[in-house]
């Protein structure tokens, strides 16, 4: 490590070290943030591919019911849009799933089984569901790399900036200190030798 043995690089060096050590307590408490907030993001994962099992489960009982004769039945659980908002955790942006929006259910009352509302329901429930996790995955991903990117910087600072620092303030202080030192004992051999020389003179 090169460092200029200066009093000038000393207080540059100081005020690197305090920028240092006030930004690290941010880092570290934005990477708990962020370990908490995948923790509570996974939970919450599990939680709706249980719920989406659970559904699915539910309707392959009477799936089989469906057929061809009930005309547009796919189209009408087909989201045509997808809303999602967004939160911020940590300075993160992550999406939030919000709802989807479908298409008009359109048929003839009278044509059409009465279970054909339930299982419109029922499958809308399903794609809502699905486009929840979908989102929650993509959070989880962007929680993630934040992640990442956050812990290099934490160790950076704890491992590489902060030692080196600390390391070039001590090589600075040292060689000050020795250059004082020495300062002092040429001052005094000066101060000896000027004496020596005005004795010597009113001797004479």
């Amino acid at each position: 490590m090169k460092v200029k043995l200066t009093k000038g690089e000393l207080k540059k060096q100081r005020d690197a070290l305090s920028q240092y050590e006030r930004y690290l307590p941010t880092l570290q408490l934005k990477k708990q943030q962020l370990q908490l907030e995948i923790l509570q993001q996974l939970s919450l994962l599990t939680e709706k591919k249980q719920l989406e099992t659970k559904k699915k489960e539910a309707i392959s009982v009477w799936a089989g019911l469906l057929s061809e004769e009930v005309g547009g039945f796919k189209a009408w659980i087909l989201p045509l849009n997808v809303i999602t908002t967004e939160k911020n955790v940590a300075g993160v942006v992550l999406p939030v799933f919000e709802k989807a929006e479908f298409p008009e259910a359109d048929y003839d009352l009278f044509d059409t089984p009465l279970w054909v509302d339930f299982a419109i329901d029922a499958f809308r429930q399903l794609v809502c569901l699905r486009e929840e996790i979908e989102t929650i995955e993509k959070g989880i991903e962007i929680l993630r790399q934040e992640l990442r990117i956050t812990t290099q910087r934490v160790n950076l600072f704890e491992k590489v900036k902060i030692p080196d620092t600390r390391e070039a303030i001590r090589l600075i202080k040292i060689y000050i200190g020795d250059q004082l030192t020495n300062a002092v004992g040429r001052s005094k051999i000066a101060k000896r030798k000027i004496e020596e020389a005005v004795f010597e003179g009113a001797a004479a």
